[in-house]
């Protein structure tokens, strides 16, 4: 529950209106539940507080409200626009979700939204003299923290389509997604290894990619009808009607299309990969940000360098064992396979490299400082200890020579590349 809670919270977190709705909503209950305050006989605790003075605040804070919540939308549109030209159009989902914007632009739309309402209301005279005095004093909290929010907003809004934060929020965002695998490797089900898929294929009626599998759902299913289920398409897989999501085995027969479906349902499908469950898709978009950048018209290596960087802190950190992480900050049960009637395969180490360095060692082949970075990295993975990654590392470091001899003329680059190369142990 808690995790498709977390799911659920972070699409929620995309969208921009979600946040300011809930502010404007606050603001009017507030601006009406402060009548309350004169049904107590407590005016004599209060000074009088003229009517014209407070008018007069609300209607110099409605004013500029308005105008300032049109330059912040206006500002975060171009800031958005930004990132998505000079990251990647894939990184848009966690620039949008950045919660200092919103809490901004909610702040400015609410304020705008208490002043106008508690201008009306105070016209009309609705408020007497102990909810005048409050109206008055929480008009100035909210001038208070108006003047904060922006002043810390401009700070926050000059840094939002810097790439250097676009890609540190695609590594946090991939980071916590490793994490939750490597301490879920099955999701909570039971490994199924190197197990061909057997038994009858159930497919779904979608076209787009696997977000998210409810694995509770599975689990319950496969009890209810005393069947086994093995998943064959992980989040991240793109499907189609004619792609099978999972196998069932069942004694009982062939199962009816109203289990099937059931089965099908249980795999959330979208037009779009997230960041939450789908590790690979972080990998992905890193990958786009370094191969943008090097680009003809970017010309950018630097750039990818530090995206070389963080994919080798992103493995280093996949490579923890459970034991050894005493944080445990994403501590998580499933890995004792609570659903035992539910097999699925662990994530590939092989794709995960291949997603995080193949494009980079293509397109940065002719660039000898990217080639070094890159036989660098490969060095650190495959000396940190874990056998498997120090397998993959060095294939991938002789792919990335095999590329580079390709692409490099001068005879003292090549040198250079394959001395780095040796390095890694591959010769």
């Amino acid at each position: 529950m808690f995790e498709r809670l977390r799911f659920l919270y972070n699409r929620i977190g995309e969208k921009l209106w979600i946040k300011p709705l809930v502010t404007c909503v606050l603001s009017i209950m507030i601006v009406f539940l402060i009548k309350q305050v004169d049904y107590y006989e407590i005016d004599q605790f209060f000074p009088e507080v003229n009517k014209n003075s407070i008018e007069m605040l609300l209607s110099i804070i409605a004013s500029s409200m308005l105008a300032i919540a049109t330059f912040a939308v206006g500002s975060m549109v171009s800031a958005y626009n930004s990132a998505s030209r000079t990251a990647t159009p894939r990184s848009f989902p966690l620039i949008i979700s950045d919660d200092e914007s919103q809490n901004a632009l909610s702040t400015f739309i609410g304020t705008f939204i208490f002043s106008v309402i508690s201008l009306m209301v105070l016209k009309n005279g609705y408020y007497g003299k102990s909810a005048r005095f409050m109206i008055f004093t929480l008009t100035l909290i909210v001038l208070g923290v108006v003047i904060v929010t922006f002043v810390r907003w401009v700070d926050s809004i000059a840094r939002l389509g810097r790439l250097g934060r676009i890609i540190n929020k695609v590594e946090k965002a991939t980071d916590d997604a490793l994490q939750r695998r490597r301490l879920a490797p099955t999701l909570g089900g039971v490994p199924s290894g190197q197990l061909k898929p057997v038994g009858q294929a159930v497919y779904g009626n979608s076209i787009g990619y696997v977000q998210r599998i409810e694995m509770a759902g599975l689990q319950g299913t496969a009890e209810r009808l005393q069947l086994q289920i093995m998943v064959d398409a992980l989040p991240g897989t793109f499907v189609a009607p004619g792609r099978a999501l999972a196998y069932v085995t069942t004694d009982s027969g062939t199962l009816s299309k109203k289990d099937t479906d059931q089965i099908a349902k249980t795999f959330l499908i979208g037009g779009d990969r997230t960041f939450d469950e789908d590790p690979q898709f972080g990998l992905v978009v890193l990958s786009e940000i370094a191969i943008r950048a090097l680009s003809p018209a970017v010309n950018d290596p630097g750039t990818a360098i530090d995206v070389i960087g963080t994919l080798v802190r992103l493995f280093t950190h996949w490579s923890k064992t459970v034991e050894d992480d005493n944080s445990r900050d994403f501590k998580d049960d499933s890995r004792d396979f609570k659903y035992d009637r539910v097999m699925v395969p662990e994530i590939s180490l092989w794709d995960m490299f291949d997603d995080a360095f193949n494009a980079i060692a293509r397109d940065g082949a002719g660039a000898i400082e990217v080639v070094v970075r890159l036989q660098k990295a490969f060095q650190a993975l495959a000396l940190i200890g874990d056998p498997k990654i120090r397998e993959v590392a060095m294939f991938q470091a002789r792919l990335a020579l095999a590329r580079a001899e390709l692409s490099l003329d001068l005879p003292e680059d090549l040198d250079i590349a394959r001395k780095a190369t040796k390095l890694v142990g591959t010769f």
